[in-house]
């Protein structure tokens, strides 16, 4: 087998903060700008994301930074540590970038930075990548997820065309982190607060008690891997929803860091398919 050519970096952009602000007690939104946004654009996909370079303190990196450089001439472990976000909203016009961060106190990597980064300071990131956006042609929406899919939910709330139906299940810890969304779809949202439950427990047993309308569904399910593993299950297998109407996978997964859980995340995914499909024809026999 012939060896796969290497992944090439991203482009890299540099933003200056503009402003912080705290949407509720574990939501804080980063606005970034600056003329190191200048080459960036977003808005074809609602989930667009953006990968977050963290360099390791200690470590001398080329400058200009250079991704591909690092990678060729330093070794693995002092490599930027990444981070995957959610493009909230991307302003053309004033080319203001919103990121939403999920902040736990001194849990993580990027929470704790993002509550602790002034006006001013630089951020190096690559992106934007995505894949989906509300599809035009269907009758009606599913939108659910953890805190980590809230910025591509309202996103793509806000998307719909008017008067589109929708349903959008979010769950989050409790009243508190509810958020404004303004859109112009007949859209129901519902917050589920988490509490101390299981991660997605309250997400797996609502949808599964959604009566569901005639016509075509879009389905958009992202958060924690265990609960999408639940849902794709149901979604694909029990409601018989096709594969080209649901974007459904997990952000992350309970007790790995994005570096762990990304180097496994393919192989994880692939699994939980062929584990589903084989299901199929039984279930529906």
């Amino acid at each position: 087998m012939a060896d796969r050519p290497a992944r090439k970096p991203p482009q890299l952009h540099r933003a200056r903060v503009q402003r912080v602000e705290r949407l509720t007690p574990h939501m804080i939104r980063v606005v970034l700008g600056g003329e190191g946004l200048a080459n960036f654009s977003a808005g074809r996909y609602t989930d667009h994301y953006i990968k977050l370079q963290f360099p390791l303190e200690g470590v001398a990196y080329p400058e200009p930074f250079d991704l591909q450089r690092i990678r060729a001439e330093i070794p693995r472990d002092q490599w930027p540590r990444t981070r995957t976000y959610t493009v909230r909203r991307w302003d053309e016009t004033t080319r203001e970038l919103w990121v939403d961060f999920v902040y736990h106190g001194d849990e993580g990597l990027a929470g704790p930075w993002a509550a602790g980064v002034q006006p001013g300071d630089e951020v190096l990131f690559g992106g934007p990548g995505g894949a989906y956006a509300p599809a035009e042609d269907a009758d009606w929406y599913l939108l659910a997820g953890d805190e980590s899919a809230l910025p591509a939910i309202a996103a793509s709330l806000e998307r719909l065309p008017a008067g589109s139906r929708a349903y959008a299940f979010i769950e989050v810890g409790d009243e508190a982190e509810e958020q404004k969304i303004e859109h112009a779809a007949d859209a129901e949202i519902v917050w589920l607060h988490r509490r101390d439950g299981r991660i997605g427990e309250a997400l797996v047993r609502t949808v599964s008690g959604l009566e569901f309308p005639d016509g075509t569904v879009d389905a958009f399910v992202h958060g924690e891997a265990g609960f999408v593993k639940e849902l794709r299950r149901l979604l694909r297998i029990e409601r018989g929803v096709p594969r080209e109407r649901l974007s459904i996978s997990g952000y992350w997964r309970a007790g790995h860091d994005e570096d762990g859980w990304q180097a496994s995340k393919g192989e994880w995914n692939r699994s939980v398919e062929q584990e589903q499909e084989a299901a199929a024809p039984a279930a529906s026999s």
